[in-house]
């Protein structure tokens, strides 16, 4: 199992979904983050006041799944949040030794039952 963590441009994320119920995972986490990368700083107005900004709002993905859909998750994701520019975000993956339905109890070796949608 791997855990994909994806972090994108907020208005990408509609069009990320679609890609990857297009090819049928279902199951992710969705979180409002803040972040700074490569993006270059800019200007804010507030009450009369400039401002710098140099925290961009983002979303961050996390999907756990079976290791022979990593691949296909990655380049879906990619083809729907890349724009070409900076600040088009970071994927990264991580292993999962373990995981566990909280409402069994058990031990969950079948990661892809989330996948398609069954508890």
């Amino acid at each position: 199992m791997k855990k994909i963590e994806v972090i994108i441009r907020p208005e990408k994320l509609t069009e990320t979904i679609k890609g990857l119920k297009n090819i049928g995972i279902t199951g992710f986490t969705v979180s409002q983050v803040v972040g700074r990368g490569k993006q270059k700083d800019s200007q804010g107005v507030y009450r009369g006041k400039n401002y710098k900004v140099t925290l961009r709002p983002k979303v961050k993905l996390e999907i756990v799944l079976s290791d022979y859909l990593v691949e296909l998750t990655i380049k879906k994701i990619v083809d729907s949040a890349r724009t070409g520019e900076d600040g088009d975000g970071k994927i990264y993956v991580y292993p999962i030794l373990e995981a566990y339905n909280i409402r069994t109890g058990k031990a969950d070796y079948d990661i892809d039952d989330l996948v398609n949608g069954e508890d």
